[in-house]
């Protein structure tokens, strides 16, 4: 068990509420994105996907928290919103200049990769709405104190978005403590987030300062590495027994340097190709220790974006729901697993499937 002491759920209107940019993510299927003719439109977003999966997949009660141009494209975002399920009423809608010069959307072109061929994204998000949430644009005691929420989630792209929400992310995980909601942070490190604005120094200052707020951190090793400045002993050697005791080490320092972490995550991943990996997750606690997921080797992958919010997703919902810290691990492994067989990057899986495969369930037909 963990010693989260979460809200009960009568006294707040939101399980979970995830502050982050959505962007409007356009997929060549197949094919390149330099030579395709058509897209598919999909929505997605670090900090948003997890507020889905757990509202899509988990059936939880969630918002977002964001900023849209108010112009056709982010009323199509906000119409993925709707479909997934989370309220809307704390979207910022900032006026649309008609050319975007002041505020635009983000986009995302990611194709998925296959075999020798990896994934590649294309972000197109200077200048977006959600890079200019203010702190003041949000009433955060009202959010957290008057409404209620028992969660709140968030990350490191957000974060990396703008020096303003920077800014914004930590008045929302400060607010968030003070009355009482437990806060997640995703470091979710993106080098095309930071190298115009000082790289991993800057990176690690942000993140830092931020990581003083937060009762439960999640990354892969990349993220504690560039984000928190630790240091993972081989951490590019294939997984292994070995492998994962150098990954308890580095959270068992990250327990050390931040106190205030009650739960930490991580995500184990060996890419042998763009479509088949080695999959696996670790998680701490005080009282637990470290835990391991089941490690899948040669997972399968259609389409790898979101399976780490996946991870987190299925983390989240176990420790909302009390279960054992390695009941939560499996659940986030097992959601990150499912996540990505389907393209997009949000989850069309059910509870039903996360738990069937964390139980040990088969990719038997189901009639």
């Amino acid at each position: 068990m963990t010693n989260l002491s979460i809200r009960p759920a009568e006294e707040c209107r939101y399980d979970i509420v995830s502050l982050g940019e959505v962007m409007l993510r356009l997929d060549p299927g197949e094919g390149r994105i330099r030579t395709t003719r058509s897209f598919r439109a999909w929505e997605g977003g670090g900090e948003y996907n997890v507020a889905r999966g757990l509202r899509r997949a988990f059936g939880l009660r969630g918002a977002i928290v964001t900023a849209l141009a108010d112009n056709e494209v982010g009323r199509l975002v906000e119409d993925f919103i709707l479909t997934g399920g989370l309220a809307t009423e704390h979207i910022k809608w900032a006026p649309y200049d008609g050319l975007g010069v002041a505020v635009r959307n983000g986009l995302n072109f990611t194709e998925r990769g296959f075999g020798v061929r990896g994934a590649v994204g294309v972000s197109d998000r200077g200048h977006t709405a959600a890079s200019q949430l203010a702190p003041q644009d949000v009433d955060w005691d009202h959010l957290f104190g008057e409404l209620g929420a028992r969660w709140l989630h968030t990350g490191g792209i957000f974060a990396g978005l703008s020096e303003t929400s920077a800014q914004t992310t930590l008045a929302a995980v400060q607010a968030a403590r003070r009355h009482g909601t437990i806060v997640s942070y995703d470091l979710n490190y993106r080098p095309s987030l930071w190298n115009h604005r000082g790289g991993k120094s800057a990176a690690q200052e942000v993140n830092r300062e931020i990581a003083q707020y937060i009762d439960v951190m999640i990354g892969n090793e990349e993220d504690f590495i560039a984000s928190l400045g630790f240091e993972v002993e081989g951490a590019d050697e294939h997984l292994s027994n070995v492998q994962a005791e150098n990954y308890e080490a580095m959270i068992k320092t990250a327990a050390r340097t931040f106190p205030n972490f009650q739960v930490i995550g991580t995500t184990l991943r060996t890419v042998h190709t763009a479509s088949r990996n080695d999959w696996g997750a670790l998680a701490w606690s005080a009282d637990t220790g470290v835990v391991q997921a089941t490690l899948r080797k040669d997972l399968e992958i259609m389409d790898r974006v979101g399976g780490g919010d996946s991870f987190a997703s299925g983390l989240i919902y176990g420790l909302l729901g009390g279960q054992p810290l390695q009941t939560a691990v499996e659940y986030g492994a097992a959601h990150g697993a499912l996540a990505q067989t389907t393209p997009g990057d949000t989850t069309m899986v059910t509870k039903a499937d996360v738990i069937r495969l964390a139980s040990g369930g088969s990719a038997r037909v189901d009639r």
